[in-house]
């Protein structure tokens, strides 16, 4: 279901919210008032002259190489320049986009048919051959892509000039969705044995509804309409992408005509755009999901089953919601997220009780509670320390530790499973609508990511990765979420609306992972 909040006047509702926020135990610092910075210069004023639309985001490309890279800020830019060979339209189902269509020919392949008549930028074609590389080069370990999404691929083969077989070591039935993100994107064979992989990061070349012009780091990216597109020229002549930080910068960008629309904002942050003239918010339901991880592998209270329902107990997520994030979040009981494939509407959210986290803490030998950590990104420090002021009430004192966004990336994705302490906030986009996405790296017991080992949990993994059958791997995600309910190896909290802010000059709407791609998106001049 979509929610849709447009030109809002200012919310009178903030003083009760704020109430909340004091007497429900969490911490909120009071929202300062944005500064209004000037017009952004002569090449603003032309684009708001023409039919050019522009886009910020809270940070900057890592690269332009879609290979090397595995963040969705950098894919929101790259999907513009770059096709895939299925996307996930705005209903939420899988569609063609460079494949026509795909089938499991047998237990270990699935077979692609391509769309004739695709060319690159550059004019090169784009074809079988131009999709056995792409794939083969993303695993190619000299790469070091980041990706991890086809781990289980082991080679394709070139069936004729249209058609690919893409093999795997077992069977993956949601390789389909897979490539309709960071896994399959095409990149042009010719072109990059021609310039090398440091000149195609710089002037990326693929076969999207865009081109690209000029990147200038922490500044902006351009793109224009790429002619010769397979589905036809876009709407809009020129996309331009530029980082926004904070809100104070989004609301001053946005009422100078510096930006179009705002995407990627915290429900603080957009609470600071509320009100504004000029300024609209928009509210769509949303896949991306919060949760707390727990380090069950260290010696210590959370090796306790007990202390980590009592966990569970404490914090008052309904309530997080409604005072934190001004209710644009929807509660998640056992990690998978509505909207996904194996989400179990039987299984239900914890119970909150204080009183109840105090007696497990009891029983567990912690009457007086315990200390830990809670370790987050300074952009969610509002929701971290919300955390905190909510374990309290039950005992648990947990210091907050923010760490900058690039230092706690690197520590999430780092081999070294307790880098980010006994308890992280985290959050996963689950952009394959499935959710064996948001366990993939989080419960197998021999993935990154993974802080607690459960034969049972890693034989439904299994399970549901390998199963042919869908109905076997939604009992298998089914029986997982039970198991998790029960064990409680994270914090289960919510699936975050995506929130857009914008002016009057944009008309477009995300899927549900939030994808910047804007191929559909128009102006109004």
């Amino acid at each position: 279901m979509e929610r849709i909040h447009q030109g809002r006047t200012m919310d009178r509702s903030r003083p009760t919210r704020r109430h909340v926020l004091r007497t429900g135990g969490l911490l909120l610092g009071a929202l300062g008032a944005p500064a209004l910075l000037s017009a952004c210069g002569t090449t603003a004023a032309a684009d708001r002259a023409g039919n050019v639309l522009r886009v910020s985001q809270p940070g900057d490309p890592k690269t332009l190489d879609p290979q090397k890279q595995g963040d969705m800020v950098s894919m929101n830019v790259l999907i513009n320049m770059f096709d895939t060979l299925t996307t996930r339209g705005r209903d939420n189902r899988l569609h063609p986009r460079l494949a026509l269509s795909w089938k499991a020919t047998d237990a270990r392949t699935w077979r692609f048919t391509l769309r004739p008549g695709v060319t690159f930028h550059n004019g090169e074609t784009c074809d079988a051959r131009a999709v056995a590389f792409s794939i083969e080069r993303l695993l190619d370990p000299a790469t070091k892509s980041p990706i991890v999404e086809l781990r289980f691929v082991k080679g394709v083969t070139v069936v004729d000039r249209l058609t690919v077989d893409i093999h795997t070591t077992v069977h993956d039935p949601i390789l389909p969705a897979k490539l309709s993100l960071f896994g399959g994107v095409v990149v042009p064979p010719r072109h990059l044995a021609e310039a090398g992989d440091a000149e195609f990061a710089e002037h990326p070349v693929g076969t999207g509804p865009f081109t690209h012009v000029s990147w200038q780091r922490d500044h902006e990216l351009r793109m224009q309409a790429y002619d010769g597109h397979w589905n036809g020229r876009p709407a809009v002549d020129g996309l331009v992408f530029s980082p926004a930080p904070n809100a104070s910068s989004s609301l001053a960008a946005l009422q100078s005509g510096g930006v179009d629309l705002v995407a990627g904002l915290t429900p603080d942050a957009a609470q600071q755009l509320e009100g504004y003239g000029g300024v609209s918010l928009d509210g769509h339901t949303g896949i991306r999901t919060a949760y707390l991880s727990l380090n069950t592998l260290e010696r210590g209270p959370l090796q306790d089953r007990r202390v980590r329902q009592a966990l569970n107990h404490a914090i008052d997520v309904p309530l997080l919601i409604k005072a934190v994030l001004g209710g644009k979040a929807t509660e998640t009981p056992a990690l998978v997220p509505r909207g996904a494939f194996g989400f179990d509407p039987s299984v239900k959210p914890f119970t909150r009780s204080v009183d109840t986290a105090r007696r497990l803490l009891a029983e567990a030998g912690h009457p007086h509670g315990f200390s830990t950590a809670i370790t987050a990104s300074n952009v969610d420090a509002n929701v971290a320390e919300a955390l905190a002021g909510l374990l309290a009430k039950a005992g648990v004192d947990a210091r907050v530790d923010l760490l900058d966004p690039g230092t706690y990336s690197a520590r999430l994705t780092s081999d070294n499973r307790g880098a980010l302490g006994p308890v992280y906030l985290a959050a996963s986009t689950v952009w394959t609508m499935d959710g064996a996405s948001i366990v993939q790296s989080n419960v197998r017991s021999d993935r990154r990511q993974s802080r607690w080992h459960s034969a049972e949990a890693d034989r439904l993994i299994d399970l549901e990765e390998l199963s042919e059958d869908p109905a076997a791997r939604a009992r298998a995600l089914s029986d997982l979420q039970r198991l998790m309910r029960e064990e409680a190896p994270f914090v289960f909290l919510y699936q975050i609306d995506n929130i857009f802010a914008r002016n009057d000059r944009p008309r477009w709407t995300p899927g549900s992972a939030g994808v910047l791609a804007m191929e559909s998106a128009q102006v109004s001049r």
